[in-house]
């Protein structure tokens, strides 16, 4: 499969970096143009809905090209890598970079505990142990963008009941048909609104049945409805839509978990998630790891050095920040659709992403009701 790097300038992270500089925020990231332009037209509500993991491959799976997001996708971006809801959704809360705001993957190593820990649940990775609540955001702390507005709009957010960040104008839902109707109410005000929505499907759905799947294709498609519904019921108001990153269909394990050879190689336990796998490995040991994981995996993963990835701008910014004490040595990327089974309670899941193949492409979906 064809590796994608992220483009920085076609990126996820432009897309908040463009409503920063709309809402007079404080933003040092290159904006887009298109969108730049649109938000110029003095709409009464923008509407900003981020639909978690539907990518452009998902999109093609499942919608015809003439459905209502389909037809309106304005612009191919980039996720970042590792291409995962910790670390893209970070990226649009914060309008940073991965290497500003240091999440990630879904579970990573923090010397000041010496353990691995799933970074949304705050329990040990390995051992489901909850840690000290509150101790991720203390040593990664996050603050959303839109918080350091200076703007008419007034500023709400429509997350799942389960969000965790502290949000200003919290609206919450449970299910699609609500985070719809929350969307509708908050536009509804008399004042001039900005609406910020996170959607936690289509991802829910094609981790757990596969990108392929009717389930998939069913809540896909309900999204293209009630979202159009929703665009022909509300007049002057401009929608941009997109996700945190893609997905693919998975057809195969590697039960990397049981390889005493390399793990005992393995300074730390393995991090971030099975299509991008990181290692931190023993002194000594670099060049060893490296051919042994070529030769036993070489097939379904690439190995790549972390230091060559932070030098090639794959995690933003092109620095090496005090962040970057989370890379490990080595990240594995998966280049056919197999998962990396590190951790013997790792979920096999159907659908995933996190590499750099297809789940890399997101859509930028711009529709106008004016």
């Amino acid at each position: 499969m064809k590796l994608i790097k992220p483009n920085y300038k076609k990126n996820i992270v432009n897309v908040s970096a463009t409503f920063a500089e709309f809402l007079g925020c404080p933003n040092d990231k290159p904006t887009l143009n298109i969108l730049s332009k649109e938000l110029k037209k003095d709409y009464k509500n923008i509407v900003f809905i981020i639909l978690d993991g539907l990518g452009i491959n998902p999109i093609k799976i499942n919608l015809s090209k003439n459905s209502f997001l389909r037809q309106n996708i304005k612009l191919e971006l980039t996720s970042t890598f590792p291409s995962t809801t910790a670390n893209a959704t970070t990226s649009f809360l914060t309008n940073q970079y991965t290497m500003e705001h240091g999440w990630f993957g879904w579970c990573q190593y923090f010397q000041e505990i010496n353990q691995v820990v799933d970074v949304y649940l705050e329990k040990d990775s390995y051992t489901h142990e909850p840690i000290e609540k509150g101790f991720v955001k203390k040593i990664l702390p996050k603050e959303p963008f839109y918080k350091k507005s200076k703007t008419d709009y007034e500023i709400s957010v429509d997350v799942p009941d389960y969000w965790h960040d502290d949000e200003i104008n919290r609206y919450e839902y449970k299910n699609i048909d609500e985070m719809i109707s929350n969307i509708e109410k908050i536009a509804n005000k008399k004042n001039k609104q900005f609406i910020y929505t996170y959607c936690f499907d289509p991802d829910a759905t094609m981790h757990k049945f596969g990108v392929s799947s009717e389930e998939a294709k069913t809540v896909i498609n309900k999204l293209n409805i009630e979202i159009e519904k929703l665009s022909k019921k509300l007049k002057n108001t401009l929608f941009v839509i997109t996700a945190d990153h893609g997905q693919i269909d998975i057809d195969g394990y590697v039960d990397f978990y049981k390889d005493n050879e390399m793990m005992s190689m393995l300074e730390h336990l393995p991090v971030f998630e099975p299509r991008a796998t990181g290692f931190f490995v023993k002194e000594g040991f670099e060049k060893e790891f490296q051919k042994k994981f070529k030769q036993k995996y070489g097939r379904d993963f690439k190995l790549f050095e972390t230091e060559k990835l932070i030098k090639q701008n794959y995690f933003g910014g092109n620095f090496r920040g005090e962040n970057a004490r989370f890379l490990p040595t080595y990240i594995s990327v998966g280049t056919t659709n197999k998962l990396l089974m590190y951790n013997k309670d790792e979920t096999r899941f159907k659908g995933h992403h996190t590499s750099l193949t297809d789940e890399m492409l997101v859509p930028l979906i711009i529709v106008s009701t004016k």
